[in-house]
């Protein structure tokens, strides 16, 4: 069993920490072309505040986006716990409850069954809810599924003791300043902001804060018609066509870090 360390100041020092999920962890909306994947990500940004209290941590994110809560369990789930962590954050489920057809119980069951398995560990295991839809005319319709998700994702953290970040509660993700340009994932505004929420969550003193949000130019009716019709095209288009043809976005990628490495 591993347990978090407690550090000279008293706070705890994590040495291992291992991020699962999928785009959302990643990084997808967060460009840096010298890091894995081009991405940078609100969980790099976490592993850098944990390095400079210790010389000797190790990082690893076995994130692949596009991964469904299915695949995340049967690829990462136990490589994760091989490499022995005391910190462990997992993200899973927000592409399969944009699915009408998925068994939200059965998927909620077999989560929390992975969740006790990471928590038995003895690892600080940090959890996610999915966002709230509320704000996105595309989105909204499902926003019950992610409700219902989402509670089955509150009752396993307290089952099995891990911390929560609750995704779907913080309503500053309502402001599009936050997303990518692609209205699907975090832009580098939104990783940070999460990425201070992960390590507030944790009581781990940092630095960190918050980017400045960038306002989009005032666009005319027809401008914002263009637009929407542009995302359509070059987004939502290929997304839907991907599920149709049982294709994602993360096939043939690796993971970012497959193991435990220093952070740059």
């Amino acid at each position: 069993m591993v347990v978090p360390a407690e550090s000279d100041n008293g706070t705890v020092s994590f040495q291992r920490y291992v991020a699962l999920g999928d785009s959302f962890t990643e990084g997808v909306g967060d460009p840096d072309p010298t890091r894995p994947n081009g991405l940078r990500g609100w969980a790099d940004r976490v592993a850098e505040v944990l390095s400079r209290e210790n010389p000797d941590f190790g990082y690893a994110n076995l994130a692949i986006r596009g991964r469904k809560l299915p695949a995340i369990l049967d690829e990462q789930l136990e490589p994760a716990i091989a490499l022995g962590p005391d910190l462990v954050t997992i993200y899973a489920g927000a592409n399969d409850i944009l699915r009408p057809k998925v068994d939200i119980d059965a998927l909620a069951e077999r989560y929390d069954d992975a969740l006790g398995r990471l928590a038995a560990t003895g690892a600080r295991l940090v959890v996610f809810t999915a966002f709230d839809p509320g704000g996105s005319a595309i989105y909204r319709p499902l926003r019950g599924r992610f409700a219902l998700y989402n509670e089955f994702v509150r009752d396993s953290a307290r089952r099995v003791g891990a911390d929560l970040v609750d995704f779907w509660r913080m309503r500053e993700y309502r402001d599009w300043r936050y997303w990518d340009a692609d209205r699907m994932h975090l832009g580098p505004a939104g990783h940070q902001r999460m990425a201070i929420e992960v390590l507030d969550t944790l009581d781990v003193p940092h630095a960190l804060e918050a980017l400045p949000l960038v306002d989009a130019p005032a666009l005319t009716r027809a401008e914002q018609r263009r637009e929407n019709l542009d995302w359509m095209r070059t987004m939502a288009i290929p997304w839907v066509h991907r599920r149709l043809t049982g294709r994602s976005s993360g096939d043939g990628l690796d993971p970012k870090r497959s193991t435990l490495l220093p952070i740059d």
